[in-house]
């Protein structure tokens, strides 16, 4: 009989727990049929992958599995179709049984519930095969909402201990599994192991099971329904009391605790975006400014006159006039308005008039963010919404960056030809300053009693100073540490993509941690363990310096709430203009270490970045010594929480949480494929340049990356060796040029030394896998330092070296002596073929030419009756060369590209002999395109064509 509810008869009554059951053996067999099938059919073509097969490699992926083969294909899609309906019914369920009133957090679950259910659809039915981007797009998009949806069902659980118990297993397990699935997926990518993929796979399929499994717990809230759909236990109207409520009455009172438990308003999360878009704006203009600051010693080669723009950070001192300090505070929007004219500088073609409208517009903003802060000190929650807007927003510019291959997108170098998004990113900046401060800012008042003590004003401001210095010069890329401890191939360390995230997500844990515990981010048990991170990160390389990095990162944000708020206690003159200053001084303090032949008294800090770290960690312990006077001399300061200010924190945290989502999708994305294939693979051809890139700023001071990589790949060059290239200084953006050309033109990057060894760079593009790479810092006892990397490619089997070489400038002749030596003994010291890309500084057949090509170094030129070189030669031994050639610059840098053709596996040939190009086989002649007057600018000249050996 048909049970009865109410005044009527259900038709029939099925119990909820049905719904998960369904849904759990439904997917299952999606899987495991394909599996099945897959195994049974097309073993051996499931399992192998770009580098292996059997018996190397033999289980195969989950996207192997159920990509583009009949009939486990079209097994796994029958079967996910019929998991579609069991799971929007798990979904609608879900919501059913969390939903409380005035509670947002079960709509926003169900919602995500829902978004994992089409993108599902969208891997499932776009493979790889039919749309490899969207097949991507959708793949991230689920996972990436995987999360929020594990955490939204483990927030909203209900008060059921055995189904909490294995939701918190089977989420740990998932989220635990992806450390080894990444680990093994860079070990077959990056480092070709085999039987990395095999291992990589079962943890996949381990994923499959936790995700499905995860999902299959709702079996056991859900025997609480039936569908009638009758709620036999009113879990539906709020009587019963979730896990979250639970914890929340435990954890009454306590930082975490309190964050989370209150409303969700669309309204005040759009404000906290906003905010936080504001902080992205003024990073974005901090760190533009010394970009265009660089460009004119650069051409200038030497002081220019307009590196006195860097004074513009000065500008926080202008609030000792009380008129202005009463405008800045009273109309903050109309500063923060006048501050995005540092935005629109693009618009300027002049290099110089574009350099003082940024300078205008960071004037603008350092002096209003002072004043804001300064403002807002009286109101505990603004003020902290301020600083958490400040510092997440300095992780915005680093996802940014991230995702643009460290060029920000809204400098003042970008347009829309190279990669900028200048005309959106204004608009959103316009309304994210009228949406902050539509609301009048606050004044007077004191977090202290007036006989409370506030610490020092100078300490304080030269903690502030320390930090901000910190932040900008370490953390504003999240590729910059990792440079620092980077040291050539085999890979040993992390690599810019992914490890890139790591960065981000420390940064993000830090601020965290020192919003809900400042009491144990302003300790010195903190200081002393950031101090320890900053010498690892200091004194090794690899791995253990990495380490030391995230330590840094991870406490330069934790402090970053407790300094703050220590320095709003003084005069903003004061601590922020003594912050300005100290950190203008490191800004030419870092300069100096690495530009001491170029600047005076460079010499007194040579090679002396140890002493740029202990002074930022000192400035730091400075304001930490401040800010503990405070802390000491009122222990009952501390202000009682409010739940504005609990809800307020909540939404900067899920701003917070979103940037790190972006950072995983954006490493997925950017993984490297390592899959590279040279230009004329057939012929066995390897083409080689060298160029003298500038920094990657072209005449007219826009980023060149764009144009760099389209005369490299127009050229066809397998190996490129590409000089003056090393950006990761505050003074040049903190950039990576190789990043863009490498990534867009499938290339191998080596790039080194690192900047902290106080040289301006040299860089190595292959198609060719690198098999080793060693760095070298060349003799320099008076003038700049000379770097080197010496590689062994694997070159269609053969290992072939490659030397990529900076020599020391003009008016420093026994460095260049004692250069010359160190390196024609380093190749002469190879037995296999090698080839040199570099910049001599000499004149052919004189001086230091012969010590080159010798019988110590056994290199030969390329073309010896070259007459017109000076600077860039391109020598080489035991290898057949082809052909040579000279391709003018046009405007991207000030140095022309040489390119050399060489056979490889052929032996070098004892009587060459000129021959015309009509003679050479297509596939060894040099492109045509850059004939007669060229293209965009380039074009063969000197010889007018190419030259070609037999």
């Amino acid at each position: 009989m048909a049970p009865r509810y109410k005044d009527g008869d259900a038709v029939v009554a099925v119990n909820g727990k049905w719904i998960a059951w369904t849904h759990t053996v439904v997917a299952y067999t999606a899987f495991f049929s394909a599996l099945v099938v897959g195994m049974s059919l097309h073993f051996r073509k499931i399992v192998q992958n770009e580098h292996y097969g059997y018996p190397d490699e033999w289980f195969p992926s989950v996207s192997a599995t159920i990509g583009d083969r009949y009939p486990e294909r079209s097994f796994f899609q029958v079967f996910i179709a019929i998991t579609s309906g069991p799971r929007f019914a798990l979904v609608f369920l879900w919501y059913l049984l969390t939903s409380r009133p005035n509670s947002a957090l079960p709509k926003l679950v169900a919602g995500v519930g829902l978004f994992r259910t089409f993108t599902c659809g969208g891997w499932t039915y776009v493979t790889s095969t039919d749309d490899h981007d969207w097949h991507d797009i959708f793949m991230i998009s689920y996972l990436v909402a995987t999360l929020p949806w594990t955490l939204g069902c483990l927030a909203l659980s209900p008060n059921n201990r055995r189904a909490v118990k294995y939701r918190k297993v089977l989420a740990s397990l998932f989220f635990g599994t992806l450390v080894p699935l990444i680990y093994y997926f860079i070990q077959h990518k990056v480092h070709k192991v085999p039987g990395a993929y095999t291992k990589y796979a079962f943890f996949e399929w381990s994923l499959i099971l936790f995700d499905v499994g995860f999902d299959a717990v709702t079996a056991l809230d859900f025997d609480a329904f039936e569908i009638v759909v009758r709620d036999v236990k009113g879990v539906s109207r709020g009587q019963l009391k979730t896990t979250a409520d639970s914890v929340l009455e435990i954890e009454k009172g306590k930082p975490v605790g309190n964050t989370f438990g209150e409303g969700f308003f669309w309204t005040e999360i759009i404000d906290a975006a906003a905010d936080v878009y504001n902080g992205f704006v003024f990073w974005t203009m901090m760190t533009a400014l010394p970009v265009l600051v660089w460009y004119f010693p650069l051409w200038h080669m030497g002081i220019s006159g307009y590196e006195a723009a860097i004074v513009c950070y000065l500008s926080p001192l202008l609030l000792g006039i009380p008129a202005l300090k009463s405008a800045a505070i009273k109309t903050p929007r109309l500063f923060h308005l006048l501050s995005l004219s540092g935005l629109l500088a693009y618009k300027v073609q002049d290099p110089a008039n574009r350099l003082f409208v940024t300078s205008f517009g960071v004037i603008c903003s350092c002096l209003t963010w002072a004043a804001t802060l300064y403002a807002e000190r009286a109101n505990t929650t603004r003020l902290e919404s301020r600083i958490l807007s400040w510092s997440i927003g300095l992780i915005m510019s680093t996802v940014a960056k991230y995702a643009c291959t460290t060029n920000n997108p809204l400098w003042p170098i970008m347009h829309s030809e190279n990669g900028g998004w200048n005309k959106i990113g204004i608009l959103f900046a316009v309304l994210a300053v009228l949406r902050s401060y539509r609301r009048p800012t606050t004044s007077g008042g004191d977090h202290l009693p007036s006989s409370g003590k506030k610490g020092s004003w100078l300490l304080a401001g030269l903690g502030l100073g320390g930090l901000w210095f910190a932040m900008h010069y370490l953390l504003s890329d999240s590729s910059t540490m990792i440079s620092w401890v980077w040291d050539g191939y085999p890979v040993r360390g992390p690599i810019a993509v992914p490890h890139g995230s790591l960065i981000i997500f420390a940064m993000g844990a830090g601020l965290v941690s020192g919003l809900f515990y400042p009491s144990v981010a302003g300790s010195w048990t903190a200081f002393g363990i950031g101090s320890l991170g900053a010498t690892f990160l200091t004194c090794y390389e690899h791995w253990t310096g990495f380490y030391g990095a995230l330590v840094l990162a991870f406490y330069l944000l934790a402090v970053t709430p407790v300094l703050v708020s220590s320095a709003v206690r003084h005069s903003p003159a004061a601590t922020f203009g003594i912050a300005s200053l100290l950190y203008i001084f490191l800004i030419l303090f870092h300069v100096w270490v690495v530009a001491y032949a170029f600047v005076p008294g460079g010499y007194l800090v040579r090679e002396h970045t140890d002493w740029v770290m202990i002074t930022i960690m000192l400035s730091i312990g400075a304001g930490v010594f401040s800010a503990g006077v405070s802390n000491v001399s009122n222990p009952k300061s501390k202000a009682i929480i409010s739940p504005n200010s609990r809800r307020q924190r909540s939404y900067f945290v899920y701003v917070l949480v979103i940037l790190q989502l972006l950072s995983v999708a954006i490493s997925y994305l950017r993984f490297p494929t390592n899959d590279y294939t040279p230009y004329h693979k057939e012929d066995k051809v390897a083409t080689m340049g060298i160029w003298t890139v500038h920094f990657g700023l072209d005449n007219d001071m826009w980023a060149s990356e764009r144009r760099m990589r389209d005369v490299i790949q127009e050229l066809e060059l397998d190996v490129i060796g590409l000089l003056e290239s090393d950006n990761q200084r505050i003074i040049m953006g903190n950039r990576d040029i190789t990043q863009f050309v490498a990534e867009d033109l499938g290339m191998y990057a080596d790039f080194g030394p690192g900047p902290d060894k106080h040289t301006w760079g040299s860089a190595l593009l292959s198609k060719f896998p690198i098999v080793n790479s060693t760095h070298h810092l060349l003799p320099s006892p008076v003038g700049e330092l000379a770097p080197a990397i010496h590689a062994t490619l694997d070159m269609y089997g053969e290992l072939v070296d490659v030397v990529v070489f900076h020599s020391g400038q003009e008016e420093d002749p026994e460095d260049r002596r004692l250069q010359t030596e160190y390196l024609s003994n380093l190749m002469g010291s190879t037995l296999r073929p090698t080839v040199l890309l570099s910049y001599l500084v000499t004149k052919p057949l004189e001086g230091n030419y012969n010590t080159y090509v010798s019988d110590i170094s056994g290199m030969k030129d390329i073309d010896p009756t070259d007459w017109d070189r000076w600077c860039e030669y391109i020598l080489f031994k035991k290898l057949k060369r082809t052909g040579y050639a000279r391709v003018s610059r046009d405007s991207i840098t000030d140095t022309e590209i040489q390119v050399g053709k060489f056979v490889i596996g052929e032996p070098e040939p004892e009587n060459e002999m000129r021959i015309p190009e009509e003679m050479v086989p297509p596939g060894l002649q040099f492109p045509s395109l850059f004939r007669g007057q060229g293209v965009r600018g380039h074009r063969y000249h000197v010889f007018d064509e190419p030259r070609y050996w037999q």
